[in-house]
């Protein structure tokens, strides 16, 4: 019976942590597959370490960052403590759909893949709240597409679903956003396989809590050229 780790990493996300934790337990996944929930909280400091600190379910495990050390550590984080087959990264806001996890369980077992992504942009949708996101990750993809021999549809998407051992293996180092490029271009590059499925995106403004800026496309735009280089 497979299991699959569900790594929820969060940073001040009061409104929203513990319905999205609620909704994780909640997911029936394929046929077959078993889950966990980790909780990673990243120092937050709007109530959020406090509400998860209330948390008295057995099925989830909370880990508490003692600095805010960015996304990507707690990602990785996740997996070192994952005991599953599979790790998957799900966000605490409710841009995406705890419920669609069982897509990439489904497909794991139907391919067999390593790897199984999500994708915003199978089938030629454009549902961001900005162009220039859109236009970004467009870039992103085409150029990680190029040099690793992918075929990826959105390099950028939060919902990543991989093989614990081969991610350990990877010995990845991003901290912050940077982990989504450096985490596929690797996959790409040791000959991994990577399938996608499509999943819904509710996308928030800025003003809404939305964390990423224009600043961590030119940092994912080094992490894939850094990653072309490296021997």
């Amino acid at each position: 019976m497979p299991k699959l780790s569900i790594i929820i990493c969060v940073y001040n996300e009061a409104a929203s942590a513990l319905p999205v934790i609620e909704k994780v337990r909640a997911v029936q996944l394929s046929e077959g597959w078993s889950k966990e929930i980790i909780v990673v909280d990243n120092c937050s400091t709007d109530g959020t370490r406090e509400q998860l600190q209330g948390l008295t379910q057995p099925e989830v495990r909370v880990i508490y960052h003692a600095q805010n050390m960015g996304k990507g550590a707690s990602v990785r984080t996740g997996f070192r403590e994952a005991g599953g087959d599979y790790g998957v990264i799900q966000d605490a806001d409710f841009e995406y759909d705890p419920n669609e996890l069982t897509l990439f369980t489904a497909k794991a077992s139907e391919s067999g893949a390593v790897a199984v992504f999500g994708s915003r942009t199978l089938g030629g949708r454009h549902i961001y709240k900005y162009a220039q996101n859109y236009w970004g990750v467009r870039l992103l993809t085409t150029l990680t597409n190029l040099l690793f021999g992918g075929q990826l549809s959105d390099v950028a998407v939060a919902t990543k679903m991989v093989k614990v051992e081969v991610f350990r293996a990877l010995h990845l180092h991003g901290s912050a956003f940077d982990l989504d490029f450096e985490l596929p271009c690797a996959l790409l590059k040791h000959k991994h396989s990577i399938v996608e499925v499509p999943v819904s995106y509710q996308p928030r403004t800025i003003e809404e809590g939305k964390k990423i800026r224009w600043t961590d496309g030119l940092h994912a735009l080094w992490v894939i050229l850094k990653m072309r280089l490296r021997g």
